[in-house]
């Protein structure tokens, strides 16, 4: 009992701690997006899919990638829900992964490609 309650809680604990914002709101999105238009940051959009196996595969591993980027925003749209979103940014495939900074989209990984993605991240941050 005492394993399953740690295992549970140890999930609590990341989910806290990752930065990970869903956008459930083109509106809020918009705004959003505009905001970080001016900034330098780095900004991974997850387009995803509640239907798709392999964004519930990388999901764990973009949560990580989150908590040890933690001056990269880290941002998760179901083309589903936003699909207005997924086609201003003509995402035809999920897992889609848009590296973006000043509005500008600089780099993307298709597929459910952690270490790919980590490695773009670590191009583009800075």
């Amino acid at each position: 009992m005492g394993l399953s309650f740690s295992t549970h809680h140890e999930d609590y604990v990341s989910a806290k701690r990752s930065q990970v914002i869903v956008f459930h709101s083109s509106s809020k999105w918009k705004i959003h997006f505009e905001s970080l238009k001016e900034t330098n940051k780095l900004m991974v959009i997850d387009f995803t899919a509640s239907w798709c196996a392999p964004c519930r595969q990388i999901d764990p591993g973009v949560h990580d990638l989150a908590v040890k980027y933690t001056d990269v925003e880290f941002i998760k749209i179901d083309v589903d829900e936003l699909m207005d979103v997924a086609e201003e940014f003509r995402v035809e495939a999920m897992p889609t992964f848009l590296l973006i900074k000043k509005g500008e989209v600089v780099d993307k990984v298709v597929g459910a490609k952690k270490e790919e993605l980590q490695m773009k991240i670590d191009i583009h941050r800075h």
